[in-house]
């Protein structure tokens, strides 16, 4: 695949043989950041992660690697792409002035010659409360892995509670949190734990719409349709949110708005089930339109 400006999510399926699911777990544990397209250097990134999964690195050391290196290396943000990662005997490394270090503790793995290590003996340590982070990042880490896992549900809830102890303005879990009580039909508790997400991070489009899609399950939709517009005014490119707001849109009888939506959501996500099924709901409504 030669460079160019995008990649969608299609193409990278089918460039790494992934699937939608694999692409929205890598996201949901913060591996790769929620996007509907991806520059080149984002496959590289996506190139490294897949590499490391191979070599039986576990998602929880690799988000524990990432982590680290952003803590310690400020001028990095996105380390899988912007730093050569590998692994390097069941841990993980990073290649940074020519030298090969770890990428959790920042030891140099092997002995250079003092020239050309730049005077770089170890990476630059902040004074931050390392541990407390690592706990609680540890914690949303094992509720990701309890849920997937299909455990009790109660043992999910308890990890992410213990992200909360740890850091009470963690966005990631409180949104997690509201999503178990969505699914157990538990409306009132979800409301409470997607509004403390929206008042830790406003700029979390996630929390917006899950909330929206708590009040279009609740049948209130004039807030359902102001939460999904908060989405897309955080990200304008929130498929999902345009989707139902078409669906949305239809029930209450606003054909040129649940078109403009489809519409919307095709020209972010052209390929897969969730495009045929925007497909036939735009051409059912030009169909009702003609007659």
């Amino acid at each position: 695949m030669s460079p160019k400006e995008e990649y969608s999510r299609a193409d990278v399926r089918r460039k790494f043989g992934l699937s939608e699911r694999q692409l929205r777990s890598w996201e949901r544990q913060r591996l790769i950041p929620a996007a509907i397209s991806y520059t080149f250097s984002d496959l590289i990134a996506f190139q490294t992660l897949i590499k490391l999964r191979e070599n039986k690195i576990s998602s929880k050391e690799i988000f524990r690697a990432l982590e680290s290196l952003r803590e310690k290396l400020g001028w990095v943000k996105q380390p899988l792409s912007e730093l050569r990662v590998i692994s390097d005997g069941g841990r993980i490394a990073v290649q940074l002035s020519g030298q090969k270090m770890e990428a959790i503790s920042g030891q140099i793995l092997f002995n250079f010659d003092a020239s050309e290590l730049g005077g770089i003996k170890s990476f630059p340590e902040r004074k931050l409360k390392i541990n407390r982070s690592h706990e609680s990042e540890a914690w949303f880490q094992k509720g990701l892995e309890l849920e997937e896992s299909g455990a009790p549900v109660e043992d999910a809830v308890d990890a992410y509670r213990k992200v909360l102890d740890l850091n009470p303005g963690a966005a990631g879990a409180l949104v997690n949190l509201g999503t178990i009580y969505y699914r157990l039909h538990k409306f009132e508790e979800a409301q409470k734990y997607y509004l403390a997400a929206i008042e830790a991070d406003p700029g979390y489009p996630l929390a917006q719409f899950n909330l929206g899609n708590l009040y279009d399950e609740q049948g209130r939709f004039p807030e359902a349709v102001n939460f999904y517009r908060r989405a897309l005014d955080l990200n304008p490119q929130y498929a999902d949110a345009h989707f139902n707001l078409a669906l949305l849109c239809e029930r209450q009888g606003e054909a040129m708005k649940a078109v403009h939506h489809w519409k919307a959501y095709l020209k972010l996500d052209h390929s897969g089930q969730w495009a045929d099924t925007a497909r036939r709901q735009l051409e059912r409504l030009r169909q009702a339109v003609l007659l």
